[in-house]
């Protein structure tokens, strides 16, 4: 975690707090050592942050104390918080752990009285995620981001049964299911591959490029002139 990720934590932290909370708490939640919180919590005091600091006791922040709003309007806001829901509800564990933080980080920095006039109307129930998303999405990522082909065993909607090596190109959301999006190597064209359909999964070490014929965008350009 960055200095400045981990200085805007412990505002976060002590923000709303009716107790005050230690070093030694700080620096479990934090990851660090409380010689490093020690170092952060002088740093915010001298940027001007109104810590209050009890020894034996530990920090506190006046109950008054509100960050900056950053410069986005009531509809941008919720716009953001919609799509971090949406992440924390319908990704892997990796994402929806950052999800969480950022909704953190949004929340922390609107002011209270916007967020009791204005309350989030989005509901975003998980209750349609397969478990197989859950054991491979981050797999999945990690694969698309260093261009690893994927060895998969896949039953398809007439209860096929194939083992294939694909190119994972994207991962895409649709109507409550995730779908990888492939160039197949068994077939030599693009396929979509349900997750929850898969049966096992494994990077290789194989890699494989992309090119002005084999991309995502490609993919979408042949989707769409098809229709």
């Amino acid at each position: 975690m960055h200095k400045a990720e981990r200085l805007f934590q412990i505002v976060t932290l002590l923000r709303g707090r009716r107790l005050a909370i230690t070093a030694k708490n700080l620096s479990e939640t934090l990851e660090v050592s409380e010689r490093t919180i020690y170092r952060d919590i002088q740093a915010l005091i001298l940027s001007g942050v109104p810590i209050e600091a009890e020894a034996g006791i530990g920090y506190l922040l006046p109950n008054h104390f509100e960050l900056p709003p950053l410069m986005f309007s009531i509809d941008e806001l919720m716009a953001l918080m919609l799509g971090s829901k949406m992440v924390q509800a319908w990704s892997d564990k990796t994402l929806a752990k950052s999800a969480t933080r950022a909704i953190e980080k949004i929340e922390a920095i609107i002011p209270e009285h916007l967020q009791q006039n204005h309350p989030m109307p989005f509901l975003v129930p998980d209750f349609h995620i397969n478990k197989n998303h859950s054991a491979y999405s981050a797999t999945i990522r990690q694969a698309i981001q260093a261009f690893n082909i994927l060895e998969i065993s896949y039953i398809d909607a007439k209860n096929n049964a194939s083992k294939r090596l694909i190119e994972p190109l994207s991962l895409v959301y649709w109507g409550g299911t995730w779908t990888i999006i492939a160039f197949c190597l068994l077939r030599k064209d693009y396929r979509e591959f349900r997750i929850d359909r898969i049966q096992t999964l494994q990077t290789t070490l194989q890699h494989f490029t992309t090119s002005e014929t084999k991309n995502i965008t490609h993919y979408i350009a042949q989707v769409s002139t098809s229709q």
